[in-house]
């Protein structure tokens, strides 16, 4: 009786054992199959919802003598004067406190009137600062001609600048600056959300595994056949019939789903800073490096040649440059560097012991050399 009960408790430990193994071996095929996933509104955007860019001519006054010296201003401030029913000629405007700037200003998607911006306010003449001044109403326009906006308000620059004589202080840039929430949004501009049967919905980074996983991803949450693939940066959206009505509703439906998305194998260098930045997807194959620094160092001593005490009247001291040239090269031995993980890739290039500087030309060897399975981009 205790045999049978104990190799019963000896089945049911090894059915328990068995069922704990392949309980171990699904969660870690669910850790290592899990892949970082993103919001579609972070990585798309919909048709028509978009920025505006808009552009005006203005006039800074106020400023203590560091405004503009050329005729032109002065023409402007003669121009606005007359506008004011006060007429002047440019000879008799004795001023450097006035200064012509370009403001710019970005329209946010669907502005309504009375909406308040931020204006950039940059000079176009030879003012030197714009500390202290303010802008005047400046009318905004679009690439059409109509105006959208208006501009006025003072302008910070986020410096300063004093002293004098050889003793100036600055801070900062002084010839531009912005003006916060100087622009009042006078009319919007035309948006249309689709042509109300469909929209579209536009990749930053064109891939075609994204958009075909944003597609899955809709059809999926929607229960319908609903958006197609265009190309690689692009996805159509047929607007369902009870959203017909409610193409906000449903567009915040799909900005909220995550999708996983496949960035390619890159790696991205600054030659300017040295500056080297490697995607996790980038692989190295087997290959050996051998890198060594060369050194050569040229140096000229300068040596005085004196006649001693009884030396001819005709001798005289001359001076004698000696030049001597020193070579010196770093022993380098050969290494292997292979990875199929980001960790791997730094840990094998991090082993060479090399700079920045050193590291860029072994990426550009390795490309020519066909051992880095990634796209290499030089900014």
């Amino acid at each position: 009786m205790y045999g049978k009960f104990n190799n019963r408790m000896a089945h049911l430990m090894k059915i328990s054992g068995v069922f704990l193994l392949l309980l171990l071996i699904t969660h870690h095929s669910s850790l290592v199959t899990v892949s970082h996933a993103e919001r579609i509104k972070d990585i798309a955007s919909f048709e028509g919802v978009r920025t505006n860019q808009i552009i005006g001519y203005g006039l800074v006054v106020g400023l203590d003598g560091t405004g503009d010296k050329g005729n032109a201003t002065l023409q402007s401030v003669a121009n606005m004067l007359k506008g004011s029913g006060i007429s002047v000629k440019i000879n008799d405007i004795k001023s450097k406190n006035v200064a012509a700037v370009m403001v710019t200003a970005t329209l946010p998607p669907f502005p309504k009137p009375g909406v308040r911006i931020d204006a950039l306010v940059s000079t176009i003449g030879d003012a030197k600062s714009l500390q202290g001044g303010t802008l005047l109403l400046t009318p905004l326009k679009g690439p059409d001609g109509n105006v959208y906006a208006l501009a006025q308000g003072p302008v910070s620059i986020g410096g300063f600048i004093g002293g004098g004589a050889g003793t100036t202080v600055q801070k900062n840039h002084l010839t531009a600056g912005k003006v916060p929430e100087g622009v009042i949004v006078e009319r919007d501009p035309s948006f249309s959300l689709g042509n109300g049967k469909e929209i579209k919905i536009f990749l930053s980074k064109p891939d075609f595994a994204t958009a075909l996983e944003v597609v899955n991803r809709i059809n999926e949450n929607l229960t319908g056949e609903f958006a197609t693939t265009i190309d690689s940066s692009a996805v159509r959206l047929r607007i369902p019939d009870e959203y017909k009505a409610k193409v906000v509703e449903l567009i915040s439906r799909i900005e909220a789903l995550a999708v996983s998305v496949d960035v390619p194998a890159k790696v991205v260098i600054n030659e300017r800073t040295g500056t080297v930045v490697i995607g996790d997807k980038v692989k190295i194959a087997p290959v050996a490096i051998a890198h060594g620094a060369l050194t050569i160092e040229i140096k000229t001593d300068f040596r005085v040649s004196q006649p001693p005490s009884l030396a001819p009247e005709s001798a005289s001291t001359v001076v004698v440059p000696q030049t001597s040239v020193a070579v010196k090269e770093q022993k380098a031995s050969l290494m292997e560097v292979t990875g199929v993980t980001l960790g791997e890739v730094v840990k094998g290039l991090n082993a060479l012991g090399v700079t920045p500087r050193d590291l860029i030309s072994i990426l550009q060897a390795l490309k020519a050399a066909g051992a880095l399975r990634a796209e290499l981009e030089i900014i």
